[in-house]
């Protein structure tokens, strides 16, 4: 079998159902090809019914043994062939006419994927020449490259905020699907530049190397404190078993500020300038259905960070988690469960800073408490804390009486929960014993129902009728109606 990457780009005309029976296999797959079975995806009413015998005879085609001989790919400009290869190797593999349509479309996702094709289509037709086997067949794909520079301007919602986003992309930069993107953000209480290079390891789209250039600049009024960060990253995220991984290097010049003239003294001693340098490595598993609105499946994700090994004057270790079980239960109902969990270690006499402390509270995390208003404060301003947990249970339900179901309908969703957390600093020094005491003192909590809007697979808004319980001095409550919107939610 040989493996051919031709440049030109002849012209296949779409054959019906009677070239698949008579033995010419012609298939295009902008539309899902089917994955087993004889339905080949056609409707009934767009073609004639064959007769017994041509049945017989694709019943025959569909059984027998077939040979993949060669594989096209037409259509390629500034592509380099050899990245293409491992994308569309398992096309030589497949034994029936079933199982090269289905390794076809396996193929033509993998090559979207890569981002740099606006279009691919598969063609599959019988081997044509004098070395063309009775039972063989040739495979082209027939692709659209993407631009050489492309735009894009598009809205975000995160952290319950949202910003405008500008971007500039040069897809497919060097020929094996190398990205460099130039992306501009501008929102409510941040705004970044960031210019970043993206490189796949041919075959493997899973196993990625990345840079980063950027500058955040953000307003965090909870504590009277502005952050201007600068900095540069490298990051390598690859697959192993059933896990993600990626081990990242950060190193980021940070200017801290005060917001207001108001702002407390100990928000004052946090200002000025420092530079952290940190490695992290952060495991994901998960196997939801959606990572917005699931309804089955389980997330667990672990982050560890250590600072001050490779210079700069933070040193601390940082480790945080999160979980969440789904379960799909009677009438459509989803029953959710989650939890969070962090520590900062600090390393030698230097206190935490106050920018890499964990935050607690508001519409995203611990319900009915306004935005980070959970944990130490000192004049109003609050400091964030050392160690923390968050856990929530939710009973999500379909619209009453079905309403929209099968349209608008399903982006809805009612629910009702019960979260609860803690946020504070505890004394290394006085053992486990003594910290979860602490963990477990003063405990805030809340219950309450409401309303979740899944914007696609992007992000999700909530209204909820939230009543809050557990406060303690110092604590900013939200007691009723509360909106949220963001990305990732307890």
């Amino acid at each position: 079998m040989s493996l051919h990457f031709l440049k030109q780009s002849p012209t296949f005309e779409v054959r019906y159902i009677q070239d698949l029976i008579m033995g010419t296999v012609h298939a295009r797959s902008l539309d899902p090809l089917p994955m087993q079975g004889p339905e080949l995806g056609f409707h009934a009413d767009d073609i004639e019914r064959p007769d017994m015998e041509q049945e017989s005879k694709q019943e025959v085609l569909e059984n027998k043994d077939v040979i993949v001989q060669r594989v096209h790919i037409d259509g390629l400009g500034r592509t380099k062939e050899d990245c293409l290869t491992y994308e569309i190797a398992d096309v030589f593999r497949a034994k029936n006419l079933i199982d090269v349509m289905r390794r076809a479309h396996e193929a033509r996702q993998k090559l979207l994927r890569l981002g740099i094709f606006r279009q691919v289509e598969v063609v599959i037709d019988t081997s044509q020449g004098v070395d063309a086997l009775p039972n063989g067949l040739d495979v082209t794909f027939d692709v659209t490259e993407q631009r050489r520079m492309t735009g894009s301007y598009n809205t975000m919602v995160g952290n319950n905020e949202g910003c405008m986003v500008l971007g500039l992309k040069l897809p497919n930069l060097f020929g094996s699907a190398e990205k460099l993107t130039f992306q501009v953000s501008y929102g409510t209480k941040e705004t970044s530049y960031g210019l970043s290079f993206f490189k796949p390891q041919p075959g493997h789209f899973e196993r990625n190397f990345a840079v980063n250039l950027y500058k955040v600049a953000g307003q965090f009024p909870w504590s009277s404190l502005r952050e201007t960060d600068r900095g540069v990253s490298t990051e390598f995220s690859f697959p192993l078993w059933k896990t993600n991984h990626t081990l990242k290097w950060e190193g980021v010049w940070r200017e801290l500020g005060c917001l207001e003239r108001t702002a407390s003294f100990a928000v004052r001693e946090e200002s000025g300038h420092s530079l952290k340098s940190s490695l992290s490595h952060s495991m994901v598993i998960d196997t939801r259905n959606s990572a917005i609105l699931p309804r089955r499946g389980a997330l667990l994700k672990i982050n560890q960070e250590l600072a001050g090994y490779t210079g700069g004057d933070a040193s601390f270790l940082k480790e945080d988690f999160e979980i969440q079980f789904n379960r799909r239960l009677f009438w459509d109902s989803v029953l959710s469960a989650s939890l969070w969990g962090g520590c900062l270690l600090p390393i030698g006499d230097k206190p935490t800073c106050i920018a890499d402390r964990f935050y607690l509270g508001g519409p995203t995390s611990v319900r009915g408490f306004n935005m980070y208003s959970i944990g130490p404060q000192s004049e109003g301003d609050y400091l964030g804390g050392e160690v923390y947990w968050a856990g929530a249970v939710h009973l999500y339900s379909p619209l009453p009486f079905h309403l929209g179901k099968g349209g608008f309908g399903d982006l809805f969703r009612i629910h009702f929960f019960l979260n609860a957390g803690n946020l504070c600093n505890i004394n290394y020094g006085d053992g486990p014993q003594a910290h979860l005491r602490k963990l477990a003192e003063c405990i805030r909590w809340s219950y309450g129902a409401g309303i979740v809007l899944r914007l696609g697979n992007i992000a999700r808004l909530e209204l909820n009728y939230c009543i809050p319980m557990g406060v303690q001095s110092g604590d900013r409550i939200c007691d009723g109606f509360q909106f949220g919107a963001g990305i990732r939610f307890l």
